[in-house]
């Protein structure tokens, strides 16, 4: 009989030597290190299925080659893009952190605290890419989640601390909910970006004074719908509205009923023509406010 050994955790599979079976257990799986045996699996005529290590008539021999593969961290642009070894930039999907500062553009509070964090964490390093619906964006930067050999979601962990906010790009939805959960518990506690003085939440009437590009958080009450080609928008007064896509709309509550409602517009905020808008791809940047 072959040997079959067994590794780190990881948060996907776990496959259990038991006498001379393999059982398959759910959510407990472990990564594959080395394989001396065949697996193969069979159903019993009580639908109960069956693994070994040797072959049963009716059985099929399993593949289990890991779905995955390590890459190493070669350098770490800022808080959520980072280079691997084989020359690929990766951007981190589902978040933002601030802006570092560079010969094209100036740093923002809390940008040099999160690539530090995630220099610390993964440069030189192997990391694993978790993959979403779009594979690249409109820079051609691969799209990914991350994940340390332990199981340790970078992404989740940055919006835990506070180092970063969640930015959903439909039709980029894994893991919109732990995240989501996560950042309503860091803005709770205050931590990180949450706690800086320049994140604070400004009325929407404030915005000419705003005197900054970036990430902002704008408090409103929407007074009108306005549908459009390719957005449809909601109006919070003659010179603010904020965007929403159409092609994303079945992602959001029927939009009349924000209106009358205190919102706060999470986003970065465009100008033309002396009037602002903001571009929302996702309801969880449309928070309402308790008054």
């Amino acid at each position: 009989m072959g040997l079959l050994l067994l590794s780190k955790p990881l948060p996907d599979l776990i496959l259990y030597k038991s006498g001379t079976y393999f059982l398959l257990v759910p959510a407990l799986v472990f990564q594959i290190s080395v394989v001396l045996a065949d697996i193969y699996s069979w159903e019993d005529a009580q639908g109960r299925i069956h693994y070994s290590d040797r072959p049963n008539e009716g059985s099929e021999k399993l593949d289990i080659t890991p779905g995955y593969a390590y890459h190493v961290v070669e350098y770490v642009y800022d808080g959520d893009t980072i280079l691997l070894d084989d020359g690929k930039k990766i951007r981190l999907l589902g978040i933002n952190t601030p802006e570092v500062e560079s010969s094209r553009k100036d740093g923002e509070p809390g940008g040099l605290e999160a690539k530090r964090w995630l220099t610390q964490k993964i440069q030189g390093r192997k990391v694993r890419l978790g993959l979403d619906a779009e594979r690249k964006d409109r820079y051609h930067r691969h799209l990914a989640h991350l994940f340390t050999p332990e199981g340790l979601h970078l992404n989740l962990e940055m919006v835990s601390r506070g180092l970063a906010t969640v930015n959903i790009h439909p039709p980029n939805l894994k893991y919109v909910d732990p995240l989501l959960k996560a950042q309503k518990s860091a803005e709770g506690e205050r931590l990180g970006i949450w706690g800086e003085a320049t994140y604070a939440p400004i009325a929407i009437a404030e915005i000419p004074s705003l005197g900054r590009r970036g990430w902002s958080r704008l408090v409103g009450k929407p007074i009108d719908i306005r549908p459009g080609r390719k957005f449809d928008r909601l109006i919070f007064s003659t010179n603010f509205n904020v965007r929403i896509p159409r092609k994303n709309l079945e992602l959001f509550p029927a939009l009349n009923t924000y209106l009358g409602k205190a919102l706060e517009v999470r986003g970065w905020v465009s100008r033309r023509n002396k009037k602002y808008s903001v571009l929302i791809r996702h309801p969880s940047d449309l928070v309402e406010r308790n008054e």
